[in-house]
């Protein structure tokens, strides 16, 4: 008596739980909202193959985050040098590669340099020395085990700024993961605007304050004779309507970097009026705003770029010294444009450029589509099954039918209780594991049966037969189960849908089919005084 009460109260319990649980999802789709409105405002999420999106696979291009690296190292290299009354002649990274060149006078500012790179950058080694006796030159490379680092700091730190972009541009329930040692899979369920996530994804956002050089022609520049110290860049004025470049205005800006990026708190977009036009508004933290208002006090009338990506946005005069760390980016762009920049300057820079490998789009209708037939081929199957059972085992196949329904309603609610998402296969699953719960029944009615032709009675071949099918079920199970975990741990997205919905579905399978349906049919035969048994 104690261990039916227990059954009963374990079954009225799970089958509440279920019920709050499916409800929202059930309310949700029925009238066509977007998010759940009942308690526990929790749904089934459906999959990219179900309700449409975008599918990405990027490469981050970890190389050039060493490239950046040893940029960054140049003019405090350079400062050094100068510091240690060694005058550098040439400081720069060859064009593509990984070395830095670096020439100077031969003798003791040589010898002065191999110190001074020995005791301070203790993580870069002379590849080559070569020279005569006037100047040496120099190769510089990074150590193979700090490139390495930089590499794969590039590839999780790129990982981290795309989810957070992601976020900030409100998709639900993206997927992304890292796949090998340079790629990024990403899966953007329901997304609406596929070109601006795209946009988004594939903007490095490397912001940069830098002066324009102004003691140089750029004309001259144009032609070729380009100062060390500079380079040219360009301001790309686009057609609002149509987004066509309409001009190019060539700039020479000096390669030294004012200031980041990385200094910035807040980026917004906003509008501006009074001249019709978008802009995004900076904010800077206190050591940022503190270098701006330095870098504005010390160049009074001189112009200072502002630098995305290696594109000019403008440079303006600077006309006062700017306290309060505030700062404006304009470039004639669209609403469209300026949400995507902002969302990428608050997220921070990608360390390295992304390149789309691959790319899919789901349209909704065929998502839908999907959904239909999946659904169609659950119920035809469902149905088969459900009218076998109840030809095949009589009212024992019908109790293994109520068993089997709530075994359905005990995964949908599972789903929506721990937010997994459905995809095709998941479906799959779903089916499969139907199949497994009747499998299981079969294993019981048989050892009930063959209890049966024993001589025994219907309330103890009942008990038997559940007691001695009960340990081949939950070993079959069990394997299936540790499949199913393995499959979730090393799958990609639609294999981790079949998994999650396979997993679920064998815990309901085993409390249906040797809790529940042992309980429902204990209390049919002791209804009929233990005189028969219907199977």
């Amino acid at each position: 008596m104690k261990a039916f009460s227990w059954k009963i109260a374990s079954l009225i319990l799970v089958m509440a739980v279920s019920i709050i649980y499916i409800m929202p999802t059930a309310v949700m789709y029925s009238k066509g909202q977007s998010q759940p409105e009942l308690w526990p405002n929790k749904k089934i999420n459906l999959g990219l193959d179900l309700q449409g999106g975008m599918h990405l696979l990027l490469e981050v291009q970890s190389e050039k985050a060493v490239y950046l690296n040893l940029d960054a190292r140049i003019n405090e290299l350079r400062k050094k040098m100068f510091q240690g009354q060694i005058v550098p002649k040439m400081v720069k990274r060859l064009e593509n590669t990984a070395t830095l060149a670096i020439q100077t006078e031969s003798g003791e500012p040589a010898a002065k340099f191999e110190e001074l790179l020995k005791k301070e950058y203790p993580d870069l080694r002379i590849a080559n020395k070569a020279g005569d006796t006037a100047v040496t030159d120099y190769k510089v490379n990074l150590i193979p085990e700090e490139a390495d680092q930089i590499k794969k700091s590039a590839v999780d730190q790129a990982l981290e700024t795309i989810r957070n972009r992601i976020d900030q541009f409100g998709v639900a329930e993206p997927e992304i993961r890292k796949l090998g040692e340079n790629r990024i899979q990403i899966q953007l369920p329901g997304i609406k605007d596929p070109k601006g996530a795209k946009e988004l994804l594939g903007k490095t956002a490397v912001l940069q304050f830098r002066l324009v050089d102004e003691q140089h022609d750029v004309q001259q520049a144009l032609g070729g004779n380009v100062p060390p110290e500079s380079e040219i860049l360009y301001e790309t004025a686009k057609d609002p309507v149509t987004g066509a470049v309409i001009k190019k205005t060539p700039y020479l800006i000096k390669k030294e970097v004012s200031l980041t990026g990385e200094a910035l708190t807040d980026a917004r977009l906003s509008f501006n009026s009074m001249d019709n036009e978008y802009y995004v508004s900076l904010d800077f933290n206190r050591e940022g705003a503190r270098k701006f208002a330095d870098i504005t006090g010390q160049y009074l009338q001189k112009r200072l770029a502002i630098v995305l990506d290696d594109a000019v946005y403008s440079a303006p005069v600077i006309q006062s010294k700017i306290v309060g760390g505030h700062a404006q980016i304009t470039g004639n762009f669209t609403q469209e444009e300026g949400k995507v920049l902002a969302i990428a300057l608050r997220a921070g820079a990608l360390p390295a450029p992304v390149v789309t490998l691959e790319e899919r789009t789901v349209g909704p209708a065929l998502g839908m589509d999907a959904i239909k037939k999946g659904v169609i081929s659950m119920i035809i199957g469902t149905v088969v099954v459900f009218l076998f059972m109840a030809v095949y085992y009589k009212m024992s196949g019908v109790i293994a039918n109520v068993t089997l329904f709530m075994n359905i309603i005990i995964m949908a609610a599972a789903l929506a209780m721990v937010q997994a998402t459905l995809t095709l296969p998941g479906i799959a699953g779903f089916v499969l594991t139907i199949g497994m719960a009747v499998d299981a029944h079969v294993l019981i009615f048989e050892r009930i049966r063959e209890e049966l032709r024993n001589g025994l009675s219907p309330i103890a071949a009942s008990e038997k037969g559940f007691e001695r099918a009960a340990l081949t079920i939950i070993d079959s199970n069990v394997t299936t189960l540790i499949a199913a975990v393995v499959l979730y741990q090393y799958g990609t997205g639609p294999v981790k849908g079949f998994a999650v919905t396979l997993s679920i579905g064998i815990i309901a399978s085993l409390f249906t089919s040797l809790i529940v349906c042992e309980m429902i049919m204990d209390a049919l035969i002791k209804r009929s005084d233990n005189k028969t048994l219907s199977i």
